[in-house]
Order: structure tokens, then C-alpha cells, then sequence
């Protein structure tokens, strides 16, 4: 078969639609997703506080400097940075370095550990594993207790570790580098609540745990927390960036998908290849290899986009291939068509739009797929 120069050709998520929370490197996110093929659906749930109006940090910074901490622990890069940024905008930045130099520091991941790096101060111990938790494993095998330890927050508190720290006698002081303020209009978070809902994403993908929660409550307020946590549970894979983010999703029930290397790539990565793997169903024919996806299907490569009604009786037809399939069954299968005419209809369209001589009419029985 040879390909039409004017049909998509199939990229790793072509016919896949994913939704994104994301505000902060959403423009990054998306354009990779959407080079690989991806329909995206993006509704920022949470933004971070711009730094000119963030004053919680300064006053962190002033409680900090005040009890010279013996340790600190960072938590992430960005948030290093912006509390770089927000102490030498309020003229503490050079007492902030000198508290630095005096501490025994630790990172969480080597990201955090660059960013020390690169601010010129001594180097950091690093988590390997990237998790705050080995982070406070470590100290509180060497011992805390009596020991000030500033810990720097990472937009949701971790507060079992830091009650761990408290429990084993250590004084411990937070600083909230950002925090997080509502980036919804009021419109495109309930949207994409209805479209997980409504089963129209294959991937929802999440970058930080509070936007995990601002989704859950802006569905308890819309009264759908439930259809979205079910369909989470089943339908539409819940992709989250790392384990701290994945909590408030296990908490309520929801296994995600969460890549090995906690990172934006890694889990754009981790996305293809589930959807390769988990969310395509393939079906050998005399017309080539079928894969069927959610928002068309390909032919030897060659993807062709179709509507979701079509998607739904060719995926129908698809599950049993070469079998008859009743029309009552495909009229089942796509939500709001409720006559044999209307079937007729999208079978119709579906045939102009395939590349192949796919589905065949069993007369006074119904349709197959022709294998």
C-alpha cells in the first residue's frame, strides 16, 4: 500500500489524546508530546506565585539566618534558585550563602545538588533515589537530635519527614521558596474533569502533587469526584512525575504510571511507551497490521484520524475480528446513537474514511471486520 503524502504519517502517541496539568514548563511539556503526535488537553490547575509577591519566603529566610541551621536540606532546584532570587532581592542573599557554607547540606536528587553547585557554594550529599525520605533516613542514622535543620519545601509539605526529624529530637525550621495560587479561568479544569470522565483522554499527566489535589477538589465542588476517580482508576491512565507527586493519587486509590528517572522526559518517554504497549490494540488483516487507537487507527503505518463514534464500532468490531458482530451490540457501544440509521450512517462515513476494504455488511445480521 502506498501512502498518501496528505494522511499524517504515525508518530509514537498519533491518535492519542493527553491531558496536561501542568503550568510551570507546560509549553516544554506539550511541544514534546505533541512532536511525538498527541492531542493535548491542557488545563493548568495550579501556577506558582510570581516572587516580587511572595513574602512567606523572605520571612522563612529571616527565622533561618536567626537560628543558623547546623543542616539543610533542598529539596529541588527550582526552589533553590527562586530562594536565591527572593533573598537577594531583599538584600539577605550573601547571609544566605554565608548560612549555607557553615551547614552540612543535602540534596534530594542531582538536579538540586547542580543547582548548590552552580549558586557557587560547597558541594552537597545527594539522594541517588531522589526522595526526601532517604534524604532523612540518612540524618537520622548520624544522629539529630538537639541539631537545627532548615528544610526547604517543595510546593506540598512532607510533613511525615519532617515529623520524623521532630521525633528524633532534631529543631526544625521550613522555607517555602513558592507557593502555589489557582491558575484555572473556571472553565478548562471542570473540562477536562468531563473529558476524564467521559473516557475522551487515554493519559492524564501530572508534575506536582498540590495540582493532584486542586483536580480532586475542583471535582468535589463540581460534584463529579467519584465518576473521575473511578474512571482514574480504570479507563484513563493517570501518569504522575515522580513519587512525591503519585501520593494523592495513591491515596485515593489511583496506581499511576510513574517513570524510573523523575524527570519531564522520562516521563513523556514513559507515556509512549505505555500507550504503545497498553492503549493500542492491534489486529492482523489481509490488508495489513490495524492499530487502533482512541482518536484513529493506522494501516501499515499510515494513521488516519476518526471520529470518536467511528473509533467506537471500529473497536467493537475490532474485538471480535471476522466474527458478526449484532447491530444492538454496536449501537451499545457508542454512547448517544440509539437507531439502526444512524449506525448505518457512521458505518458509511467510517468505510469513505478507512484506506481498506476493512468492514463488511452481513446482511439482516450485522457488520465484521474483514481478516
Amino acid at each position: 500500500m502506498t501512502a498518501d503524502p496528505s494522511v499524517p504519517e504515525l508518530g509514537e502517541l498519533t491518535g492519542f489524546r493527553v491531558g496536561v496539568t501542568a503550568h510551570r514548563r507546560a509549553a516544554d511539556f506539550i511541544a514534546a508530546l505533541e512532536r511525538r503526535g498527541a492531542q493535548v488537553v491542557h488545563a493548568p490547575a495550579l501556577r506558582i506565585s510570581p516572587v516580587a509577591e511572595d513574602t512567606r519566603v523572605v520571612e522563612d529566610t529571616r527565622a533561618l539566618l536567626a537560628h543558623r541551621p547546623g543542616i539543610i536540606v533542598v529539596t529541588t532546584a527550582y526552589g533553590l534558585r527562586r530562594w536565591f532570587e527572593a533573598a537577594d532581592a531583599a538584600g539577605l542573599g550573601e547571609d544566605l550563602r554565608d548560612a549555607f557554607r557553615a551547614a552540612r547540606v543535602l540534596t534530594r536528587g542531582a538536579k538540586a545538588r547542580g543547582q548548590v553547585l552552580s549558586l557557587e557554594l560547597e558541594d552537597a550529599e545527594v539522594s541517588e533515589d531522589e526522595r526526601t525520605s532517604t534524604v532523612v533516613d540518612r540524618l537520622l542514622a548520624d544522629g539529630v537530635a538537639g541539631a537545627r535543620v532548615a528544610v526547604q519545601l517543595h510546593g506540598l509539605t512532607d510533613q511525615l519527614q519532617l515529623e520524623r526529624l521532630v521525633a528524633a529530637g532534631a529543631r526544625v525550621d521550613t522555607v517555602s521558596p513558592y507557593r502555589w495560587l489557582s491558575a484555572d479561568d473556571g472553565a478548562r479544569l471542570p473540562a477536562l474533569i468531563r473529558d476524564v470522565c467521559g473516557r475522551r483522554l487515554d493519559v492524564l499527566t501530572f508534575t506536582a502533587a498540590p495540582a493532584v489535589d486542586s483536580l480532586f477538589s475542583t471535582a468535589q465542588e463540581t460534584g463529579h469526584y467519584d465518576e473521575l476517580v473511578d474512571a482514574l482508576r480504570t479507563d484513563v491512565t493517570a501518569a504522575a512525575v515522580g513519587p512525591v507527586c503519585a501520593g494523592p493519587l495513591r491515596e485515593a486509590g489511583v496506581e499511576p504510571l510513574v517513570p524510573e528517572r523523575f524527570r519531564l522526559g522520562a516521563l513523556v518517554r514513559a507515556v509512549c511507551t505505555h500507550a504503545a504497549a497498553e492503549r493500542t490494540l492491534v489486529v492482523p488483516t489481509r490488508h495489513g497490521t490495524l492499530r487502533l487507537m482512541s482518536t484513529g487507527m493506522s494501516l501499515d503505518g499510515v494513521f488516519v484520524p476518526l471520529s470518536d463514534a467511528q473509533v467506537a464500532v471500529l473497536r467493537a468490531l475490532a474485538a471480535h475480528p471476522g466474527a458478526v458482530v449484532p447491530r444492538s451490540r454496536l449501537l451499545s457501544a457508542v454512547p448517544g446513537l440509539d437507531t439502526e440509521h444512524a449506525l448505518e450512517m457512521v458505518v458509511s462515513r467510517l468505510r469513505r474514511a478507512l484506506p481498506a476494504p476493512l468492514v463488511a455488511t452481513v446482511i439482516k445480521r450485522g457488520y465484521r471486520l474483514d481478516v
